[in-house]
């Protein structure tokens, strides 16, 4: 199995205390004590971080790095994997209302993929908006295990994807070191790249965990 967290935040972001160097530190003593972590992806607050070159750390931290960005939209927050050079010049990534259907399409069309985050949010997650009709028939992946979760959220986004019948991922949501990896999505095979995980969330054989059963997985 291969573990990625989906959902962090370095100091790149405006509310983030941890540098990426830090985080893959953190990492090295989580797989000391017996944890399967084997990347991390940033998904940086309504930007894309274009031209930063993780590729020296991760070799040097053995750890892939992959990037992404989390975006806000009228429908809550989209996590987008794969972002590539249309979507950025189709949205403006530090607009605070983007529509998410149009996101969701657009991404879909061009090779990404746009995940609603911590949907069962108070005030701001996608369930938030269900009973006023939104269509969810694009919709196949929402996150599922939010690390940053409050009470109460990811159970309300365990009820989305039950009953929906959704794919669901997993993600830390750290904005400071020690929170990385509490969530993780569960992979079949290594990911390398943001178009190997593009394609690997549309195979959707994939699982939301927490950091816990990656240990659980390396002791059999």
């Amino acid at each position: 199995m291969y573990y990625l967290d989906l959902h962090c935040h370095s100091v790149s972001s405006d509310d983030a205390r941890a540098t990426v160097e830090q985080y893959l530190k953190w990492v090295q003593m989580l797989r000391k004590r017996g944890y399967q972590v084997d990347g991390i992806v940033l998904t940086e607050h309504r930007k894309f971080d274009q031209g930063i070159d993780y590729s020296w750390l991760s070799r040097q931290y053995g750890t892939t790095v992959l990037k992404g960005s989390e975006l806000d939209t009228r429908y809550g927050h989209f996590l987008v994997y794969g972002v590539n050079h249309h979507l950025l010049q189709r949205f403006n990534f530090a607009d605070v209302g983007l529509d998410a259907l149009a996101l969701m399409q657009e991404a879909e069309r061009t090779g990404a993929i746009a995940v609603p985050a911590h949907p069962g949010r108070y005030g701001i997650g996608l369930v938030e908006h269900l009973a006023n009709g939104l269509d969810l028939s694009a919709l196949r992946v929402v996150e599922h295990l939010n690390g940053g979760s409050r009470k109460g959220e990811n159970e309300r986004a365990d009820a989305l994807v039950q009953q929906a019948g959704l794919l669901g991922t997993g993600g830390s949501d750290a904005h400071f070191v020690s929170a990385i990896a509490t969530c993780l999505t569960e992979f079949p095979s290594p990911i390398r790249s943001a178009e190997e995980l593009v394609t690997a969330l549309h195979q959707g054989t994939f699982r939301a965990v927490r950091l816990e059963e990656t240990r659980a997985q390396v002791v059999k």
